[in-house]
C-alpha cells in the first residue's frame, strides 16, 4: 500500500485499507470505482504505452485472480460530464466491481498474481476513487431501498 500521489490517488494508505478490514469480512461488497488515466503511462523501467493500454494490461494480468476469487463487474459506465461537482473531477472509466463478501477482496489484493499486475493500473493511473458500498435492493424513489 502507498500514499496518495502528487497528482492524485492511486493506492489506498495503510490507515485506509486497516479501517476497510475492520468491517465486515462475510457479507457481499461493491466497489465504485471512479479512475482518471493518464495520456502517457509512468512505468519506472521507462516503458512507454498510453495510460489506456496499461490499465488494460492490468485488466488481463488481474481478471483471473478477481473471477477466480468470485468477483464480476455489476455496471460500468462512461462519464460525459460532470453536472454537480468540482470540473477537476472527470473520470474516464467509472465502474462497479462486486465481490462475494470483503475478504475475497483483501484476497485478492494479497494475490502474488494481482500484486504483479497493479503494476500497471499504478503506471496508468492519475486520480482515481475506491468506494466500498454494501449493496441493496433499489427501491422506487431516490435514494430508497425496498
Amino acid at each position: 500500500m502507498s500514499d496518495a500521489t502528487e497528482t492524485g490517488h492511486v493506492d489506498p494508505t495503510r490507515e485506509r485499507f486497516a479501517l476497510f478490514k475492520d468491517l465486515p469480512r462475510d457479507e457481499p461488497v461493491h466497489m465504485l470505482n471512479l479512475v482518471r488515466l493518464k495520456a502517457e503511462a509512468t512505468y519506472p523501467d521507462g516503458s512507454k504505452t498510453t495510460g489506456l493500454e496499461a490499465y488494460r494490461a492490468y485488466g488481463r494480468e488481474s481478471g483471473p485472480v478477481f473471477r477466480r476469487l468470485g468477483g464480476r463487474q455489476h455496471w460500468i459506465g462512461r462519464p460525459d460530464l460532470v453536472l454537480i461537482g468540482p470540473e477537476s473531477e472527470r473520470w474516464d472509466l467509472a465502474f462497479i466491481a462486486e465481490y462475494p463478501s470483503g475478504q475475497a477482496f483483501i484476497d485478492m489484493l494479497r494475490d502474488p498474481v494481482y500484486r504483479e499486475a497493479v503494476r500497471h493500473r499504478q503506471a496508468a493511473v492519475e486520480d482515481s476513487r475506491l468506494i466500498r458500498m454494501k449493496p441493496g435492493k433499489p427501491g422506487s424513489g431516490f435514494g430508497e431501498e425496498d
